[in-house]
């Protein structure tokens, strides 16, 4: 059967499986829609929360980024999986005991404020939309590759499946949907990466794989041949960093905290029945997203290796078939500077327009890349380092069936996150606006009316979004994990473990946190993009790791106001005693 053909049928029969369950699990309630009924099994909870959470940064762009950054693109794999150990461990359990819908109702609750609540739904809004355009351009991109259309057809492609199982099952779908997603994104990850392995080394175990000698009798190591073959080509060594100290602490910090405040990841803890429960559906979550992350630095390592040797110093006329694919969708490039038509692959940008960044996020991918070439430097091929994981299997010969998986597992993994925010952002729409601040007396079927359109809404400005990103997916992502660590997390974790925090305190630090990061970042990312140096940046803090800076000005800020204003009341430290006490495996009310 022809790989065409195949994709097409993978994708296919996935989808048909996503919709037969949204179908089948068609939320009837709010509490349903929300939080699954919180009645969902542990296993199944850390299935749902591993696909939830490993979005298409983490299937697609991920590697990509370590491929092409090296040993400094290894922050994005030490901070998101540090991340997840910290909310597992220090905020899951307890915010399941409190028993609430959603992030800002618990802040509403704890800051007994409705101007607390309706901070955090502004903080969450930000964060999710954030969140989202990585998600929806990767997307985009599997679409245009594999069902060979265009990125931006494809982004509408995918609202549309996000729709009809997001807006039709809310939590209680997106829950099932998400396990089936997990299934086909890890087989899919996992089945390539030890195809390639295998190949390379004789090792079909990729984290082993990595550090074995190559099968090609040159007597190197992965990493050696890596080393040796990017240095020739003018690149830095891949095991080499050039990302200071602070730098690298600091991005690794914000991911890490950042997990820790994501809105959609926190809501999937209010699904099981029990604190207890939500504990051992943050351990399960983590066995299920360790198998991709340390899968991760082999899949990189291959990818950049046989990337390297399949298109240095090949003639044009004889460039494989995987070139010419990728070519059409405009997602790799090349253009004959010194016309003996032999494609040159050295460091330093192709084209005029592509680099890093560009005013707007315009020029910053392959599809919208300019016509002019750049002339500074040898090198003659872009190449949009999202499709490194969607390629590799074409890049390595690997049978048609491969590929096809692939391409349903790249979807599997931005739909499955996609969908989890989209249906957060609903969430503090209908629940947290509507129900628990302007209209208190809106009837059940009213509010769970409200959700869906609120998921429509945002389906369509996740789908601008993705149209015209502001970045490549794994940094867009890393956003929105700076924007959480520097507003809703110290919110949490004060509303947690210190009984002085105040609504006063709280509201002043997560307005000073949100608003000193995003101002950061939107003036590196867009207004001043020539200037997005490390030179340039306060303490030599990129804006992917400026959210620690946010974080702790919210901490400061929240502390000093906290203690110049009144207490919290008796009942709020009622609230928090019951939240803290250790006997938490008991069931919490329901809302």
């Amino acid at each position: 059967m022809a790989t065409q053909t195949l994709i097409y049928l993978f994708v296919g029969l996935s989808f048909a499986l996503y919709i037969g369950i949204a179908i089948w699990s068609r939320a009837a309630s709010t509490s349903e829609f929300y939080v699954a009924g919180g009645g969902v099994n542990p296993v199944v909870n850390g299935m749902a929360t591993a696909a939830d959470w490993m979005s298409a940064a983490s299937f697609l762009s991920m590697a990509g980024l370590i491929a092409f950054m090296g040993y400094d693109g290894s922050v994005y794999l030490m901070g998101w999986t540090g991340g997840y150990v910290m909310l597992a461990l220090l905020l899951a359990p307890y915010l399941r005991k409190f028993g609430q819908f959603t992030v800002p109702d618990f802040i509403g609750t704890r800051y007994y404020s409705n101007i607390a609540r309706t901070v955090a739904v502004v903080c969450l809004i930000f964060i999710s939309f954030t969140y989202i355009a990585g998600q929806m351009r990767g997307v985009g991109i599997v679409f245009s590759r594999f069902l060979e259309i265009d990125v931006t057809l494809g982004v509408i492609l995918g609202m549309g499946i996000v729709f009809f199982y997001a807006v039709l099952g809310g939590m209680k779908g997106i829950t099932y949907t998400q396990v089936a997603q997990y299934c086909v994104l890890i087989f899919a990850y996992l089945v390539p990466a030890i195809f390639i392995s295998l190949l390379a080394t004789g090792n079909p175990v990729p984290q082993l794989g990595l550090g074995s000698e190559l099968a090609d009798g040159s007597g190197m190591s992965v990493l050696q041949k890596l080393d040796s073959s990017l240095v020739e080509m003018g690149f830095p060594a891949y095991t080499d960093g050039s990302k200071s100290m602070v730098d690298v602490f600091c991005i690794t910090a914000a991911l890490m905290i950042g997990t820790a405040g994501l809105p959609h990841v926190i809501v999937r803890f209010f699904t099981v029945p029990k604190a207890s429960d939500a504990r051992k559906s943050a351990g399960w979550a983590l066995v299920f997203i360790a198998l991709l992350y340390t899968t991760a630095p082999a899949v990189s390592a291959f990818a950049r290796l046989n990337f390297n040797e399949s298109v240095s110093d090949t003639r044009y006329a004889e460039a494989p078939d995987w070139f010419r694919n990728w070519e059409a969708n405009g997602l790799i490039a090349w253009r004959d500077k010194n016309g003996d038509g032999v494609m040159q692959y050295e460091a330093g940008d192709a084209f005029e327009g592509a680099p890093e960044y560009t005013p707007g996020g315009i020029g910053v991918s392959g599809e919208r890349l300019l016509d002019n070439a750049a002339t500074d430097n040898a090198n003659e091929v872009y190449v949009d380092r999202d499709i490194m994981v969607l390629a590799n299997p074409e890049i390595a010969n690997l049978p048609g069936w491969v590929i096809a998986l692939v391409a349903a597992g790249g979807l599997a993994a931005a739909l499955s996150t996609a969908a989890g925010l989209l249906l957060v952002i609903s969430t503090a729409v209908s629940h947290d606006l509507l129900k628990s601040t302007f209209r208190p007396q809106i009837s059940e079927k009213g509010e769970l009316l409200a959700a869906r359109v609120a998921a429509t809404a945002a389906i369509v400005v996740a789908g601008i979004l993705g149209i015209y990103p502001p970045g490549w997916v794994a940094q867009v992502v890393a956003f929105a994990f700076g924007l959480a660590a520097a507003s809703l997390f110290p919110a949490i974790f004060m509303g947690i473990f210190s009984k002085r925090m105040n609504r006063e305190g709280a509201i002043a630090g997560m307005v000073t946190g949100l608003a000193f990061t995003f101002l950061y970042i939107a003036w590196f990312k867009l207004w001043a993009p020539d200037l997005n140096t490390a030179e340039h940046w306060l303490f030599g803090i990129s804006p992917e790791g400026i959210g620690v800076v946010g974080m702790l000005l919210n901490f400061a800020v929240a502390i000093t106001v906290a203690r110049l204003t009144a207490p919290p009341p008796p009942e709020v430290d009622a609230l928090v005693e019951n939240i803290r006490v250790p006997r938490g495996a008991g069931a919490a009310h329901a809302h």
